[in-house]
C-alpha cells in the first residue's frame, strides 16, 4: 500500500469514538460541532471530506452499568448509541459515516492490527499492578493520583487496586521514535498547551500499557489467548481505521486504508490526549502504517465558572439547550464565545446576549433593513450595480477582499472565534456605513445610483459574511442566501462544494442583478431566557 500522498486532496477527520455509559453531554456536542465545521469548510474549498464519529460500546463500565439496570449490555448500548445518533441530528452535524465498536466488521480489523503488532514482537504477557479508574479505563499512577487514590479527572471516585495477569504493549521501545515524532512535526499536537502537556509525561519516561483485561465479558477477545480481552482503548482507537471501510468491502486493513488514511485531524476533549497523542501514534508505527497528520485537543466547559456535574445538579443537557434555542445558536455561542483548546464557560445570560447583539441585531436586522429599503427604492430588485462600481477602497469592499481569506486561515487553524469576530467586524461596519450613508436621504435629493451603490455594498457584505458563517450557522446562512434570491443550501453538502465553491463565494462582488430577492423576514429571531434548559 501506498498511502504517503494519497490523501493531499482529501481530508478526513474524527470526533472521539464516545463512550456510551451515559447519553451525550454537552461536551461530547462540543467536540462534534467543532468537527462539523471543519467538514464542512473544507467542503467549500472543494475536498473530498469524510467526518466519522461514533460510540465505543465496550469495557467493564459499560458492563457494569448494564447489568445495574438489569439489561444486556447490546440492548444498553444500542439505546445509548442512539442517544447520540439523535443529538447529532438535532445539532445538524453531518457525519459521514458513524462506527460502533460492536460492529462485527470492527472485530476482523482488530484482529488484524492485533496479529501485525503481535508479529512485531511488540506484545507480551505480563503482571499488572496498579490503581485502576473504571471510569477512565486507565491504569493510573501514583504521581497521578489525588488524595485517598481518587483519579485526577473523575475526583468523586477512587480508584481501584489491581494485581493481575495482562498483556502488554511495548510503549517504552517508541520513546526515541516519539520524542523524533514531536520535534519534526511540532503541529502534531495542538494546541501549544497541549503539546507540552505530552512533551513533559514523554520526557519522563514511558512504561509499557496493558492492552488487555481479565473478567470482563464485554469485549473481543485476545486473538492467541481467547481468556482475556483486549483493553478497551487498544480496540477503540483502531474504529477510526474500521470507518474507513466503503459499505460493502471486505474488512481487512489494506480495504479500509486505500482511500482515506492517514486521518488530517482527530478532534478530542484534553482528558483522552494522552491515548490519541502517545498510545495512538506508537501503536501505528508497531503496525508500519502511516501517521495522522494532527491532533488537537480542546479544553473542558464550565456552566456558570463551576465544573458540571450531577452531584452539583448543574447539567446543560445538550437536547433541551437545543430544542429551547436552535441549532445554530448552540453552534455559534460555543464557537464565537470559547476560543477552542482553552477551558470555556457557558452562561445563559452571557448566551442570550450574544446571540441577541450578533445574529438578531447586528445581521439579522441589518438584512431586513436593506432589503426594505431595496423594495423601497429599487423595486425589490438587486441594485444594477457591477463590483467594478464599487472602488477597492470603498469602506465595505475594502474589508470584503481581505475577508475572505483572513477567515480561511481562521478556520484552517481551528480559530472559530477569529474568524466569527473578523465576519461580524463587517457586518457591524456594514451598520455603520448605512447609518453614516443614509441611503434614504440619498434617495429623496434624487441621487439614485448612489443609493443604488451602498444597498449593493451592504447586501454584498451580507451575503460575504452568511456565506463565511455557513459552517457555523448554516440554517441562517441558508435563510439568508435564499432572501438575496440564490439556491443553495448550506446543509446540502454535495450541492454546496459544487454551487458555492470558497473560490467565488468566498470573495466580495459575487451578487449580480439577475437575481430576484425574497421578502424580509428574520432570520434569528430575538429570545428570551427559558430557564430550563438543565
Amino acid at each position: 500500500m501506498n498511502l504517503v500522498d494519497q490523501t493531499e486532496k482529501t481530508f478526513a477527520l474524527t470526533t472521539p469514538l464516545y463512550y456510551v455509559n451515559d447519553l451525550p453531554h454537552i461536551g461530547s456536542a462540543y467536540t462534534t460541532i467543532a468537527a462539523d465545521v471543519v467538514a464542512r469548510f473544507q467542503r467549500l474549498l472543494g475536498r473530498p471530506v469524510l467526518l466519522i464519529t461514533g460510540t465505543d460500546e465496550h469495557g467493564l463500565k459499560i458492563q457494569r452499568t448494564a447489568e445495574s439496570k438489569g439489561i444486556s449490555p447490546q440492548k444498553f448500548c444500542d439505546q445509548m448509541s442512539g442517544g447520540f445518533v439523535s443529538l447529532w441530528q438535532v445539532l445538524n452535524i453531518k457525519y459521514d459515516r458513524f462506527i460502533r465498536t460492536s460492529d462485527p466488521r470492527h472485530e476482523a480489523i482488530v484482529k488484524e492490527f492485533f496479529q501485525r503488532v503481535w508479529e512485531k514482537g511488540d506484545i507480551y504477557q505480563g503482571q499488572q499492578k496498579g490503581w485502576y479508574c473504571v471510569s477512565c479505563e486507565e491504569f493510573k499512577e501514583e504521581r497521578e493520583l489525588l488524595e485517598g487514590h481518587r483519579c485526577p479527572i473523575h475526583t468523586n471516585k477512587e480508584t481501584e487496586w489491581r494485581d493481575e495477569q495482562n498483556y502488554f504493549f511495548r510503549l517504552s521501545k517508541y520513546q526515541t521514535q516519539l520524542e523524533e515524532l514531536y520535534q519534526s512535526r511540532p503541529d502534531f499536537i495542538q494546541p501549544e498547551s497541549r503539546r507540552n502537556e505530552v512533551l513533559n509525561f514523554v520526557k519522563q519516561g514511558l512504561q509499557d500499557f496493558s492492552i488487555s483485561r481479565v473478567n470482563v465479558d464485554l469485549g473481543f477477545r485476545v486473538p492467541t489467548d481467547p481468556k482475556h480481552t483486549l483493553y478497551v482503548w487498544f480496540d477503540a482507537l483502531l474504529g477510526y481505521v474500521t470507518a474507513l471501510l466503503e459499505p460493502d468491502a471486505e474488512p481487512t486493513l489494506e480495504n479500509a486504508l486505500a482511500k482515506w488514511w492517514p486521518i488530517n485531524l482527530h478532534l478530542i476533549g484534553k482528558d483522552i490526549l494522552r491515548f490519541h497523542a502517545v498510545y495512538w501514534p506508537a501503536m501505528l508505527m508497531s503496525a508500519d502504517l502511516p501517521l495522522p497528520k494532527q491532533v488537537f485537543g480542546h479544553g473542558f466547559l464550565t456552566k456558570d465558572g463551576l465544573k458540571m456535574g450531577k452531584s452539583l445538579g448543574n447539567t446543560l443537557d445538550p437536547v433541551a439547550l437545543t430544542k429551547s434555542y436552535s441549532a445554530d445558536a448552540v453552534r455559534y455561542y460555543f464557537l464565537k464565545e470559547i476560543e477552542f483548546g482553552r477551558d470555556g464557560d457557558f452562561n445563559e445570560s452571557r448566551f442570550i446576549d450574544v446571540l441577541n447583539a450578533d445574529l438578531a441585531n447586528d445581521l439579522g436586522n441589518l438584512l431586513n433593513r436593506t432589503l426594505g429599503m431595496v423594495k423601497k427604492y429599487c423595486a425589490g430588485n438587486v441594485p444594477p450595480i457591477t463590483n467594478e462600481d464599487i472602488p477597492n477602497d470603498s469602506p465595505l469592499k475594502s474589508i470584503g477582499l481581505r475577508l475572505g481569506e483572513q477567515v480561511k486561515n481562521a478556520y484552517e487553524a481551528l480559530a472559530f472565534d477569529q474568524a466569527c469576530d473578523a465576519i461580524l467586524r463587517l457586518v457591524r461596519a456594514s451598520n455603520k456605513y448605512i447609518d453614516e450613508q443614509a441611503p434614504w436621504s440619498l434617495y429623496k435629493q434624487g441621487q439614485q445610483q448612489a443609493t443604488e451603490k451602498v444597498l449593493y455594498s451592504v447586501l454584498e457584505s451580507v451575503r460575504l459574511a452568511a456565506y463565511l458563517l455557513s459552517p457555523v450557522i448554516p440554517n441562517i446562512s441558508h435563510s439568508i442566501y435564499q432572501q438575496l434570491g440564490f439556491e443553495i443550501d448550506f446543509n446540502n453538502q454535495a450541492q454546496t462544494a459544487i454551487t458555492a465553491p470558497f473560490a467565488i463565494h468566498g470573495t466580495w462582488g459575487v451578487l449580480s442583478d439577475k437575481q430576484t430577492l425574497g421578502e424580509p423576514s428574520p432570520v434569528f429571531k430575538r429570545i428570551e431566557p427559558l430557564n430550563n434548559i438543565s
